[in-house]
């Protein structure tokens, strides 16, 4: 028996990274899964975002735990790309009860040297995509009638500064905004909204040439281990970052009955970085 025996999750950003980590600790409570990631390059992202390859290794990894996973490549820009990805999965499945709203970018720029399209790409992804994600989506579960979960992916840059991150931080504040407005209004339904809040987390978004570059300016070309050392000055416990199956269990709380009145909050999951 698991945690989430016929439950069906929605999940963006799940090609790579937190939320392929997200889908598969899902999957192995039970869960079936309506995966969406853009799988092309996201203008102004200086790393490699993700492929349909790495959507495709979700796939693998869910249906190898015998769950089944209708998996999409959409932007979640796009309104109506997403409500007939979502529309689709549910047709297929029947129900909706689970939606992490995890998809992102990171590209650290300073304040007031960043061009427009910089921020308001930004935005667009990481605020705006989420609220479009959620409009897409939740309505299913409130059609289900029998309640359910949504954690919106935040970070610990929406509770405390770091320089060059402004845009980030700024979407990333608001999402705990929508997150309490929609726990207020969905609490009725008893549909419970969290946002969760990561320090650094060993991905993709994260490890790249341009991260290393933002923590140690000081080097020319650092390296993962020049922005280890860096990174560990974030956190008060001794790690330079996360791993994904750490806020992949965090969220699985969040989601099961044993976070069932759990509403509202901003859960945090950053090695002390906020202290």
């Amino acid at each position: 028996m698991g945690k989430l025996d016929g439950k069906v999750a929605f999940i963006t950003g799940a090609a790579r990274g937190q939320g392929r980590s997200h889908a598969i600790t899902l999957a192995k409570e039970g869960a079936d899964i309506i995966a969406v990631d853009i799988c092309r390059q996201v203008e102004t992202v200086p790393y490699a975002t993700a492929t349909p390859d790495d959507l495709a290794e979700t796939v693998r990894q869910v249906e190898a735990l015998d769950r089944r996973i209708i998996a999409s490549q959409v932007d979640i820009r796009d309104s109506a790309a997403l409500k007939s990805a979502v529309d689709a999965g549910v047709a297929e499945f029947g129900r909706l009860d689970i939606v992490l709203a995890n998809a992102g970018i990171s590209v650290p720029a300073p304040t007031l040297e960043m061009d427009d399209e910089v921020w308001d790409t930004m935005i667009d992804v990481n605020l705006t995509g989420q609220w479009k994600s959620l409009k897409a989506s939740v309505p299913h579960i409130i059609a289900g009638g029998r309640g359910g979960a949504v954690v919106i992916t935040s970070s610990i840059a929406a509770l405390k500064g770091n320089a060059n991150v402004a845009h980030y931080s700024a979407a990333k504040a608001g999402l705990i905004g929508l997150m309490k407005v929609m726990a207020v209004e969905l609490a009725p339904q008893s549909i419970r909204v969290n946002t969760i809040h990561p320090t650094t987390v060993n991905t993709d978004m994260v490890l790249n040439d341009p991260t290393y570059k933002l923590f140690r300016p000081d080097i020319e070309n650092p390296t993962r281990e020049d922005y280890n050392a860096a990174a560990l000055t974030l956190n008060k416990m001794p790690t330079s970052g996360l791993e994904a199956i750490d806020i992949s269990n965090a969220i699985l709380y969040l989601v099961s009955d044993d976070g069932r009145f759990v509403t509202g909050t901003t859960h945090v999951v950053d090695a002390g970085a906020a202290l």
